[in-house]
């Protein structure tokens, strides 16, 4: 679904997750600031987990394994993982190798994955490509839900001007789809220039 850039899909998306008080998002550390906002005005949890600087801002599956089992341990349910890549504020691209440890971890504890990807086409260090979230869940043929956000607001086209934004999913129920659908029709749909930028 097609939106105002990537806030109100990313916003549709965490508002569906939480369906219930005890439901959590993961968020990293550092952080853009929408997701705890988004989170903290729809009544979810946080689960705050911590990039590595050691190894340029990356992300352990022990590091993630661990404060899933603290939340659960109190009764938190979490539901959606989100990763910013590349980071913001960080600026960091992961490796191929650490997004299949991501993908490979959210399928085995059933957490979606929220794939914040606006950054993909700020890019500058060639030795750390961009790689999509996508083309790793797809090629390991991984069951893991995924919800992947980009914006022409980001990178070349727009900077920061043009609003124009889309959500793709992977793995996700049709019927889940179509209420995503439904519900992104209660707004108005994405300003004209916004949406002739998703098309370039």
């Amino acid at each position: 679904p097609g939106s105002d850039g990537a806030t109100p899909a990313i916003t549709r998306v965490i508002q569906m997750l939480l369906a219930n008080p005890e439901d959590a998002i993961m968020i990293p550390v550092p952080t853009y600031p929408l997701y705890t906002a988004a989170v903290s005005l729809l009544g979810g949890k946080e689960i705050y987990y911590f990039l590595d600087e050691s190894t340029q801002w990356g992300l352990s599956a022990a590091e993630l394994e661990g404060r899933v089992a603290a939340a659960r341990a109190k009764g938190i349910n979490p539901r959606g993982l989100v990763v910013i890549n590349p980071g913001n504020p960080a600026g960091n691209c992961l490796s191929e190798d650490n997004i299949r440890e991501i993908v490979q971890f959210c399928e085995r504890e059933n957490i979606a994955i929220l794939a914040d990807e606006v950054y993909q086409e700020n890019t500058y260090v060639p030795e750390k490509p961009f790689v999509s979230f996508r083309r790793v869940a797809h090629e390991l043929s991984s069951s893991v839900q995924l919800f992947s956000f980009h914006s022409t607001s980001k990178g070349f086209v727009g900077e920061c001007g043009k609003r124009g934004g889309y959500c793709e999913v992977y793995n996700i129920d049709a019927d889940v789809q179509g209420q995503m659908y439904k519900f992104s029709s209660l707004s108005l749909c994405p300003n004209l220039i916004g949406q002739l930028s998703v098309d370039l």
